[in-house]
C-alpha cells in the first residue's frame, strides 16, 4: 500500500495528538480505510522544545520551504494557530498543489476568499472541519448531508471557554471575575482570555458556519460582536426567574434576502436544547426547510477531540478522487443593520408614582410591546428598585431608541440582553 506522505505546519499540542493519533492508530486506519500516512516534515519554531509525545528530531525543521517545497509531501497539515504566518503558509501550500488540512478558524475566516480562491485555482483540497466546534461534523454535516435544505438559521454555542463560565456564574451565582480566574486555573481560559470573553473566537468560526450555511460568504469584519465582560450574576439571577438560560450564541439568520450575523450574550428558554449545554461543551441548532431543526453536540475544543477531526479530514482528503470546495456564490452578501427578537431589559427606576408610565410610554412611542415585568428587591438607599422587562419580539434599533430617550434623573438602564429560541 502506498504511503501518503504528510507535512506539518506546527508541532503544538494539537500537532503532537495528530502525530499520536497515526502513531498509535495508523494501522487499524490502513485496515479499515486503505489508506496510510508517513509523515515527511514538520516545522516548528524551536528544534529543542520538550513535546507531549515522542516525535523523531529528525522530522523537525526551522524552514517553512522544507514543508511547502518538498515535492514529495502530498497533504499539508496546519496547527500553527493566529492569523499569520499561517494564512499565507496555506496559500503558498495550495499554490503548490498541496492538499490542506486545518484547524485554524481565524486564518480561514479572515483570509476565505485568498485561500478558497487558492485551492480552486490549483485543483487542491481544503479541509477544515476542525476549525469550528472540534470533533463535532458540523461542517461536513454543512456541506454533505444536508445540501437539500435551504438553512432559515443557525445557532451556536460555539465557544467552551464562555460556556463554562456562564455554566458556573448560572449555577453558583457566582460572579463573572471569580469564574474567570477559576477557569484560567484550570487551564480553561488563556492568561488573557481576550479572544474568548470578548467573542472574537466566536465571530471567526460563525463567519465560516454562516458563509456554509448561507452559500455566501459572510466576512467576520461585519458580523456583530459582544462578549460577556459587562454580564452580571444578576442578570443571570433575574433570567433564571423568567424561565432563561444566559449563554454566548452565535446567531445567523437568513431573512428577506439579508444576512444577520451577531456574537453575544443571550437568553434561551430553559425547555430550549441549548440551555442544556453546559461547562465545555458546544452545540449547533440548525433549522432548514426539509430537515427541520437537528442540533450537533459535543466536545468542541481540546487537544484530542480536535485531532479527531484533523485525522478524519485527512483520511477523506486521501480517499477523495475530487477535491470538494465549498458551495459559496460569488454575489455580493447583503448584511441587515437590524433584527427583532425578544429582549430582557433590566434597569434601575426611582420608586415613585409616573415611573411605570415613563418607561411603558417610551416603549410604546418606538413600537415596543412589553411581555412581562418585575421587580426585584426593595428599594436602595436612594430610592431606587431594580425593574425587569420582556419584550415581545422588538426592533434592536427600537428598544435602544427607547432606552436613550427615557429621562436619566428617573431611569437608568442596567442591562439589554437578547432572548432567542421563542
Amino acid at each position: 500500500m502506498e504511503k501518503i506522505k504528510v507535512g506539518f505546519l506546527g508541532c503544538g499540542n494539537i500537532g503532537c495528538g495528530v502525530y499520536k493519533l497515526l502513531e498509535t492508530y495508523g494501522k487499524e486506519m490502513e485496515r479499515n480505510e486503505g489508506v496510510a500516512f508517513q509523515v515527511e516534515k514538520i516545522l516548528v519554531r524551536s528544534l529543542n522544545k520538550k513535546r507531549n509525545w515522542d516525535v523523531p528530531a529528525a522530522l523537525f525543521t526551522d524552514n517553512a520551504q522544507d514543508v511547502l517545497d518538498n515535492d514529495q509531501i502530498d497533504i499539508v497539515m496546519e496547527f500553527m494557530g493566529g492569523e499569520q504566518p499561517a494564512a499565507s503558509y496555506m496559500i503558498r501550500a495550495l499554490e503548490k498543489g498541496k492538499t490542506v488540512v486545518t484547524a485554524n478558524k481565524m486564518a480561514l475566516a479572515s483570509h476565505w476568499d485568498e485561500i478558497v480562491s487558492a485551492a480552486r485555482e490549483h485543483g487542491a483540497g481544503l479541509y477544515y472541519e476542525a476549525s469550528v466546534c472540534g470533533a463535532i461534523p458540523i461542517i461536513r454535516a454543512m456541506n454533505e448531508s444536508l445540501q437539500a435544505n435551504r438553512i432559515s438559521s443557525v445557532m451556536g454555542i460555539i465557544n467552551g471557554t464562555t460556556n463554562y463560565i456562564l455554566t458556573r456564574m448560572s449555577r453558583e451565582g457566582a460572579a463573572y471575575e471569580d469564574v474567570l480566574a477559576d477557569a484560567q486555573r484550570l487551564g480553561l481560559a488563556e492568561p488573557d482570555p481576550t479572544a474568548d470573553v470578548e467573542g472574537y473566537d466566536a465571530a471567526y468560526k460563525l463567519s465560516i458556519l454562516s458563509t456554509l450555511a448561507f452559500h455566501r460568504h459572510v466576512p467576520v469584519e461585519k458580523i456583530y460582536r459582544e462578549g460577556i465582560t459587562g454580564v452580571t450574576a444578576l442578570d443571570v439571577a433575574c433570567g433564571r426567574e423568567f424561565g432563561l438560560t444566559l449563554k454566548l450564541l452565535a446567531v445567523a439568520k437568513q431573512e428577506d434576502g439579508k444576512i444577520q450575523a451577531r456574537v453575544h450574550p443571550t437568553f434561551v428558554p430553559d425547555s430550549h436544547p441549548l440551555a442544556g449545554v453546559s461547562d465545555a461543551f458546544n452545540a449547533v441548532y440548525v433549522d432548514g426547510h426539509a430537515c427541520g431543526e437537528m442540533m450537533f453536540y459535543g466536545r468542541g475544543a481540546g487537544d484530542m477531540p480536535t485531532a479527531s477531526a484533523l485525522v478524519s479530514d485527512l483520511v477523506k482528503a486521501a480517499r477523495a478522487k475530487r477535491h470538494q470546495l465549498p458551495a459559496v456564490g460569488d454575489e455580493p452578501c447583503v448584511m441587515a443593520d437590524d433584527w427583532s427578537c425578544v429582549h430582557f431589559v433590566r434597569m434601575r427606576a426611582k420608586d415613585e408614582p409616573g415611573v411605570l408610565a415613563l418607561v411603558s410610554g417610551k416603549f410604546a412611542e418606538h413600537g415596543v410591546s412589553i411581555s412581562s415585568m418585575v421587580q426585584k428587591g426593595d428599594r436602595d438607599e436612594r430610592g431606587y428598585v431594580q425593574l425587569i422587562f420582556l419584550t415581545h419580539k422588538a426592533s434592536e434599533r427600537a428598544v435602544r431608541c427607547a432606552l436613550s430617550q427615557m429621562d436619566g434623573s428617573r431611569v437608568s438602564s442596567g442591562s439589554v440582553i437578547r432572548v432567542e429560541g421563542f
